[in-house]
């Protein structure tokens, strides 16, 4: 049985980079100044963050029904089924739209919207892992069920360089974000899943890593079951930010020798909202299956 993997770019895979990897992406929409712009088609990472800078009005919205369809129907011509892997339902809605889209009669049985609540790097891994499941043989309703059964095998610590964008988005208020600027804060967030949340509060950069990595560590100790992260695989991310990003990937790998270390941009849907200068650490356990093929 032949199957396409479809995402979207919020799991920060490229155009170029999903035709070397053989899958599909969505690109997400962006409303800039009341203009829609694709993200990696009319829209490059550079354009995105100056006009971030520029304090242009951007927000976020999501691929339109008739987009997924197209996508859908020109590889059904090739594919016998679609896995189809789009942003946590809990932090957009695109999700439930394509579940209801997939439930028309015309996909039913062909296409598998799956709801493993990722996003950017740990969206990325479960790409990965739905074509290392296809490989081994597994059908659509094979696919969708265990990645959705290794939901909550992952997390998401990220720590902001500045609270305006926190502040725009009204994330936080304009009182706190005086406060916090004035005192130097930098927040450390969590993404478990369902949505961005406040974890600690930092008043370095220096400081924010070390407090990642030893949240990382617990989750290691703790909800992953992989003190000496034999078993995970960890990954840096950031916005517009990448000398410290290595920077960072190099401290991880001291600090984790036994973890393979990926490092790729965050997905500009969370940039939208915490600015540039970021950085994040993500742990996401590997699969039965990733250690039975190795």
């Amino acid at each position: 049985m032949k199957i396409a993997v479809v995402t979207d770019s919020n799991s920060g895979i490229t155009q170029a980079q999903a035709k070397e990897m053989g899958v599909a992406v969505l690109p997400m929409p962006f409303m800039i100044d009341g203009e829609t712009y694709y993200e990696d088609i009319t829209l490059t990472r550079e354009q995105f963050y100056q006009r971030l800078k520029d304090n242009a009005d951007i927000a976020t919205s999501q691929p339109t029904p008739d987009s997924i369809l197209k996508m859908w129907d020109k590889l059904l011509k090739e594919y016998d089924q679609i896995i189809h892997i789009p942003m946590s339902s809990g932090l957009s809605g695109s999700c439930s739209t394509a579940m209801m889209l997939a439930g028309e009669d015309e996909y039913e049985g062909k296409v598998f919207v799956v709801d493993n609540r990722r996003i950017s790097v740990t969206q990325y891994q479960s790409v990965k892992d739905a074509q290392m499941l296809a490989a081994m043989g597994m059908d659509g309703t094979q696919i969708k069920k265990r990645l959705e059964k290794t939901a909550a095998d992952s997390v998401i610590f990220i720590t902001v360089d500045t609270l305006k964008y926190l502040k725009k988005g009204g994330r936080i208020t304009p009182a706190a974000a005086a406060l916090g600027t004035l005192l130097k804060i930098k927040p450390v967030l969590i993404i478990l899943g369902e949505k961005l949340d406040s974890f600690a509060k930092a008043r370095t950069m220096k400081q924010a890593k070390t407090m990642m990595m030893n949240a990382i560590q617990k989750e290691l100790d703790g909800r992953l079951h992989d003190s000496e992260c034999r078993n995970c695989h960890l990954a840096i991310a950031h916005t517009d930010n990448e000398e410290a990003a290595l920077e960072f990937k190099k401290e991880v790998e001291e600090r984790f020798p036994n973890a393979d270390v990926y490092m790729a941009p965050l997905s500009l849907s969370i940039a939208c909202h915490i600015g540039p200068g970021s950085l994040a650490v993500t742990a996401t356990r590997k699969m039965e299956e990733e250690h039975e093929k190795n």
